[in-house]
C-alpha cells in the first residue's frame, strides 16, 4: 500500500545550519564570509573584473546568513540570540557594502568608451546588467567616502528604527474575548481574526486591533518618521528630488510605466463599486467597512470555509499540475521536505514571506496557517515565490538571480491565480462557487485599492515629512484620506492606524514596499491571460521569462516575452479585463 505523503507544518532549518540560533555551523560560515570579505577589502588596488568576481562570490554567502537569521527571528520573536545574530549580520552587510562602493567608484570614473569596452570583456559579460545598473546609480550618488559613511550610520540609525518596530510588534500581546475566555493573541493571530466569516468576530477583532495600535502609536510615529527622515536627508545629499527614484530603480521600472498602471486602474475602479455593493448585501450590511472588504462570505456549512493544512497542500499541488507539472513537482517536494513554517502558534511574527538560501539551492516559507481560504491563497503565493527561485537555482551568475520585487510578485500572484481559478471551476455548489469567486475578487480589490491607498499615503507622507515630524493625528488623517480616495469613499469605516500596523511601511530593505505588489499582480494577470489562450504548453515560455527576470528591466522583459509596451495602457487594460469578467460572473 502506498504511503500517504505528509506535509509538516514546521520548517526544517537544521538542514541549512544545525543548531538554531546557537549553531556552531552558522558561526563558522559567518566567520569564513568575514574572512573572505577582509581578504578582498585589504587588497591595495583591485581591478573592476576582480570586484565583479568578489561581489558575485560574496553575495550568495551574505544572502545565506541574512536569510537564516530572519527565519530564526520570525519563528520566535523572543529569541534574544537571534536578535544578536541579526546585529552581526547587519555589521557584515555594512562591511560588504564597501565592495559595491568600490565598484561604483571605478565605474563612475570611467569614460563612456572605456565602459563600453569593459562590457565586451568575456570575464564580466555575464554581469553586464549589474554593471550597467551600478554605473547608472553611481553617477547619481555622493562620492565614495560620503556613501560609505552613510552606510555605516544607517546601521544604528535607519535600520535600527526598523528593528525597533519589528521587536515592538513581536512583543505585542493583545487580549481578545473568544469562546468565553480572554485569550492573549499576537498581532499576527489577531489579524487572522479579522478574516473570520463571523462579522461579530471581525468587529471585536477590529476594536481590539484599534486599541492595541493606538496604544503603540507614539512609538511607531517615531519609527516611521525617523525612517523617512533618514531617507529624505540621504536623498537630499545625493541631489534626488523625486522620492520614487530609488524604489523605481530597485524595481527596474520607469515612472511612465508606474503612472500608466495606476491611471488605468483608476479609470476602471467604478466597475468594482457594484461588486462592493453586492458583497455588502450578501454580508447583510448597508455598506462595507474596511474590515469587511477582505472577509469571506458566510456559508451555511461553516466547515466549507476552512481547509486543513494537508488538504490545502494537496489542492495546490493538484492545481499547479494542470498548468505546469514542473511547478507541481517542485511544490510537492518543498512541502514534503519541510520548507514551510505554517504552524498557528503564539510567539511568531505576523505576516508571511519566502526567503532564499542560495548556497543550498533551497527556500523557506513563513506564514501562520489557520485554514481560511485567504491562508490557502497565501501558501500558493509563497510557493510561487519559491518556484521562481528554483527556476534560477542553476544559474552560476549570482547577480542574474537577484530579480526585483516587481517581478517576484509576478510569480507569486501567478501561482495564486492558478489555484483560485481551479477552485472556482471545481466548486460543487453554487454557494461554494460564489464564495470562492468572491475570494478572488477581494484579493483583486486589495491590489487595486488597498495597495493604492498605501502608495497614496506614503507619497503624501514623504512630502509632509520634508517639512518636519508628522504627528500621530496627522498620520491618521493622511491614512484615512488615502483609503477614502483609493476605495472611492465607498466604505462605512476606515483604519486610521493602518500606517502603524502594516509592517511594509517600516521595512528598510526597500522603500515604497507597495506598488510592486500591484504591478506583479497585473503583470501576472496579463501572462495568465496569454497562458489560457495558448494552444500549446505555456510552461517552458513561463520558465524562460522567470529565468530572464534578474537580467533586464521590466519593460524589456515584457517586450521580449510578451511583445507589449508597459508605458501604454493596452496591456494593463487587457489584464484588468480578466478581473472584470470575474465581476460579471459574480454579479
Amino acid at each position: 500500500m502506498k504511503e500517504t505523503v505528509q506535509f509538516p507544518m514546521t520548517w526544517d532549518l537544521h538542514s541549512i545550519f544545525e543548531g538554531g540560533s546557537d549553531s556552531n555551523e552558522f558561526t563558522e560560515f559567518f566567520n569564513e564570509t568575514n574572512k573572505q570579505l577582509d581578504q578582498w577589502l585589504d587588497k591595495p588596488s583591485v581591478q573592476v573584473e576582480e570586484l565583479v568576481q568578489a561581489i558575485e562570490t560574496i553575495s550568495p554567502r551574505l544572502w545565506q546568513t541574512a536569510a537564516f537569521v530572519s527565519c530564526l527571528a520570525a519563528q520566535d520573536v523572543k529569541d534574544k540570540q537571534a536578535l544578536l545574530l541579526a546585529e552581526n549580520v547587519q555589521e557584515q552587510k555594512v562591511k560588504a557594502q564597501k565592495l559595491y562602493l568600490s565598484l561604483e567608484e571605478e565605474l563612475r570614473s570611467m569614460s563612456d568608451d572605456a565602459f563600453n569596452r569593459l562590457l565586451t570583456n568575456e570575464q564580466v559579460k555575464p554581469s553586464a546588467y549589474l554593471l550597467k545598473k551600478t554605473r547608472s546609480h553611481a553617477l547619481d550618488k555622493m562620492n565614495t567616502e560620503k556613501e560609505e559613511l552613510a552606510t555605516k550610520l544607517a546601521k544604528d540609525g535607519y535600520h535600527a528604527w526598523g528593528s525597533v518596530y519589528n521587536e515592538a510588534v513581536g512583543r505585542m500581546v493583545i487580549p481578545f474575548e473568544e469562546d468565553g475566555e480572554t485569550k492573549m493573541l499576537s498581532a499576527g493571530q489577531l489579524h487572522n481574526r479579522l478574516g473570520s466569516t463571523d462579522r461579530q468576530v471581525r468587529e471585536r477583532a477590529s476594536e481590539a486591533a484599534l486599541h492595541a495600535w493606538e496604544e503603540q502609536a507614539p512609538l511607531f510615529t517615531q519609527t516611521l518618521n525617523r525612517l523617512a527622515g533618514f531617507r529624505l536627508k540621504l536623498y537630499e545629499e545625493r541631489g534626488w528630488e523625486n522620492v520614487l527614484k530609488e524604489p523605481l530603480e530597485l524595481n527596474g521600472m520607469t515612472e511612465d510605466t508606474l503612472n500608466t498602471m495606476w491611471a488605468t486602474i483608476t479609470k476602471n475602479k467604478p466597475e468594482f463599486y457594484a461588486y462592493m455593493d453586492k458583497k455588502a448585501t450578501l454580508l447583510g450590511v448597508d455598506q462595507l467597512s474596511i474590515h469587511d472588504v477582505g472577509a469571506p462570505l458566510p456559508l451555511e456549512d461553516a466547515s466549507k470555509n476552512t481547509i486543513p493544512y494537508e488538504e490545502a497542500c494537496h489542492l495546490i499541488i493538484k492545481h499547479f499540475n494542470r498548468f505546469s507539472p514542473k511547478m507541481a513537482e517542485f511544490a510537492e517536494m518543498a512541502l514534503r521536505e519541510g520548507w514551510v513554517e505554517a504552524e498557528n502558534r503564539s510567539g511568531k511574527r505576523p505576516g508571511g514571506f519566502c526567503t532564499n538560501f542560495p548556497m543550498n539551492k533551497e527556500t523557506r516559507i513563513f506564514m501562520t496557517y489557520d485554514g481560511s481560504m485567504s491562508n490557502v491563497a497565501t501558501l500558493a503565493h509563497e510557493l510561487g515565490h519559491a518556484y521562481h527561485s528554483w527556476c534560477l537555482k542553476d544559474n552560476d551568475v549570482q547577480s542574474q538571480k537577484q530579480y526585483p520585487m516587481s517581478i517576484a510578485e509576478t510569480a507569486s500572484t501567478f501561482a495564486e491565480m492558478i489555484v483560485a481559478d481551479a477552485l472556482v471551476d471545481e466548486a460543487e455548489s453554487s454557494d461554494v462557487k460564489k464564495m470562492l469567486l468572491e475570494n478572488k475578487l477581494s484579493r483583486s480589490l486589495a491590489f487595486f485599492m488597498n495597495i493604492h491607498s498605501r502608495f497614496l499615503f506614503e507619497t503624501r507622507f514623504y512630502e509632509e515629512r520634508k517639512n518636519g515630524m508628522v504627528p500621530t493625528e496627522r498620520l491618521n488623517e493622511l491614512m484615512v484620506d488615502a483609503q477614502k480616495e483609493a476605495y472611492g469613499d465607498k466604505l462605512s469605516s476606515y483604519d486610521p492606524y493602518f500606517w502603524a500596523s502594516k509592517l511594509h511601511f517600516h521595512i528598510t530593505g526597500q522603500p515604497f514596499y507597495n506598488f510592486p505588489y500591484t504591478f506583479g499582480y497585473l503583470f501576472s494577470m496579463g501572462i495568465y491571460a496569454r497562458a489560457l489562450k495558448s494552444e500549446t504548453s505555456f510552461e517552458s515560455a513561463y520558465i524562460s521569462l522567470l529565468q530572464d527576470s534578474g537580467s533586464m528591466t521590466v519593460e524589456a522583459l515584457a517586450e521580449k516575452h510578451l511583445n507589449v509596451d508597459l508605458t501604454k495602457p493596452d496591456f494593463w487594460q487587457e489584464a484588468i479585463d480578466v478581473v472584470l469578467e470575474d465581476i460579471r460572473k459574480f454579479q
